[in-house]
């Protein structure tokens, strides 16, 4: 069975394949298409790649000062990749932020200067003791302030920042949170599977099986099998007829 923490690392150590495959020209052949959906691929790519280059320009301008900035290729952008990076993206920084306002404790409060005027010091020893504490204790406020395990509201706020930070959540690593309820870790988990799903679809590194609509002549339902970079087959559970894009390879 997979794991939230299975997906959250799969989102995180695949962001980079994703800001490459933005910019890689569309396969044909991508499961999900069906063998008739193919065909029709097929025909419409020269279309597609017209409009692609219509959407190039204007989103390379829209992305000058984007985070996923990808600057200028020569094949056209990927809009469907760049749709699931932004999903994906705001998806997990939103349930960060929410699990961090609810178990992430705020910040140590740095110590205020005592008034002496009103209560002096009695002695010069007294004093230095007293200069020290608030020293020693503004560097913890310091530290616990700038801790890397604390999830920030503003800066850093990317897919795989977001997905390590959840990760170490559900993995109850040490940090400035307290232990999550039962509720919270499904709500990870719920948004981690969406997430990497969707991540897994765009690059095409799961394997995937899906029936078509329409049956075979012999009735019996088509699946179509592909994924994870491989060529679609599909396969009649009646009659047992395979096909591939060329056509019948056995029956």
């Amino acid at each position: 069975m997979t794991t939230t923490a299975t997906h959250l690392r799969t989102i995180a150590l695949h962001w980079a394949d994703l800001h490459e495959a933005a910019g890689t020209p569309t396969q044909l052949g991508a499961f999900g298409l069906g063998l008739r959906g193919y065909l029709a691929r097929l025909d419409a790519a020269d279309a597609e790649q017209i409009e692609y280059e219509h959407h190039q320009a204007a989103y390379l301008r829209s992305l000058e000062r984007d985070p996923i900035q990808l600057g200028d290729r020569p094949v056209p952008v990927r809009l469907h990749i760049l749709d699931t990076m932004r999903t994906v993206e705001a998806a997990l920084v939103q349930c960060a932020d929410d699990i961090a306002h609810a178990a992430q404790r705020a910040p140590i409060a740095p110590p205020t200067a005592r008034r002496t005027a009103i209560a002096p010091y009695l002695t010069q020893r007294e004093a230095d003791i007293a200069a020290a504490d608030r020293r020693r204790r503004a560097e913890l406020a310091h530290a616990d302030l700038v801790d890397p395990r604390r999830w920030r509201y503003t800066g850093r706020r990317t897919a795989p920042h977001a997905a390590l930070w959840l990760l170490a959540r559900i993995e109850r690593a040490p940090g400035p949170c307290r232990r999550l309820t039962p509720a919270e870790e499904a709500r990870i988990g719920k948004v981690a599977a969406g997430a990497a799903a969707r991540v897994e679809r765009a690059l095409d590194i799961a394997a995937q099986q899906r029936t078509l609509e329409q049956p075979c002549v012999c009735g019996g339902q088509i699946d179509v099998h592909g994924g994870e970079g491989r060529v679609p087959i599909a396969h009649c559970t009646g009659c047992g007829r395979i096909w591939t894009e060329g056509g019948v390879v056995a029956a």
